[in-house]
């Protein structure tokens, strides 16, 4: 029998970090596995949805009217090849505006959540580059936060702020709500600057690394024109089993040793 699953909110709300793509690669890598994996896009971007192969715009429902209260989260739900997805699209911006004037409007995805929390091993939410209502609900709806951390200049901008919110979750609407790491993303082994970056990251805010860091590829910007996660893809980046390892540590997996010195090859 299943338990209940682990669910993840991947946040931060400087944008351009990777955020979209560590919940695709990292539920990827977990279905490789053969877990059941359910991504929640939560982001009116939907750049999930789109890499995923959906046109946003003609779907119907949407986590909107999840949020809204027009329909539970189970009747958005899309099985895709590789995982299954409850998409969003641009409507998703105007929930916020509704959750405002809701009482317990933090919770909104939470209920929705629970009902389904035996069908799966891992729940990946992908929350907007913000700290509104919406990344809120994933907070307070999730186990685990994964923070994606860009190896350059200024990536690191606002952690503190999240961090920040995060101890006010803790405190007023998820006491078990716990910080998995971080992910270092757009990782290039061959600069002092990322190395800086990387090591600044950890000292600054003691925050843990999870797995190894994301060696940066162009290929993780093509992977969504084909409807799919990279590591579906036929020619893989390193950056790949990068993501493969991330996913076995969060899941307390054993990682094969050629994945792990694969994906090492990024620190060299």
């Amino acid at each position: 029998m299943r338990s209940s699953a682990t669910v993840y909110a991947v946040a931060n709300q400087k944008g351009g970090v990777a955020k979209t793509t560590t919940v695709l690669s990292v539920a990827a890598a977990l279905a490789e596995r053969g877990q059941a994996v359910l991504v929640v896009d939560l982001d009116p971007q939907a750049d999930l949805t789109f890499s995923l192969g959906y046109d946003p715009d003609s779907i119907d429902p949407t986590v909107h009217d999840v949020l809204v209260g027009r329909a539970p989260l189970q009747k958005t739900i899309l099985q895709h090849d590789e995982m299954d997805i409850a998409p969003a699209n641009i409507d998703l911006a105007g929930a916020e505006v509704v959750l405002l004037t809701r009482t317990g409007r933090e919770y909104a995805l939470r209920y929705e959540l629970e009902p389904l929390a035996d069908s799966y091993d891992a729940i990946l939410i992908d929350c907007p580059p913000s700290l509104g209502v919406l990344t809120l609900n994933a907070l307070t709806a999730a186990d685990r936060v994964l923070i994606p951390v860009q190896c350059e200049t200024l990536s690191h901008r606002g952690v503190s702020q999240l961090l920040e919110t995060i101890v006010d979750i803790q405190r007023l609407t998820n006491r078990e709500l716990e910080i998995a790491g971080f992910v270092a993303t757009m990782f290039d082994g061959r600069t002092r600057h990322s190395r800086a970056v990387l090591a600044d990251v950890q000292s600054r805010y003691d925050l843990r690394l999870v797995g190894v860091p994301v060696r940066k590829s162009v290929r993780f910007a093509e992977a969504p024109h084909d409807g799919r996660s990279i590591l579906a893809a036929g020619s893989q980046p390193r950056g790949a089993d990068a993501y493969r390892v991330i996913a076995a540590e969060l899941a307390g997996i054993e990682v094969e040793p050629a994945w792990r010195q694969h994906a090492g090859e990024a620190l060299r």
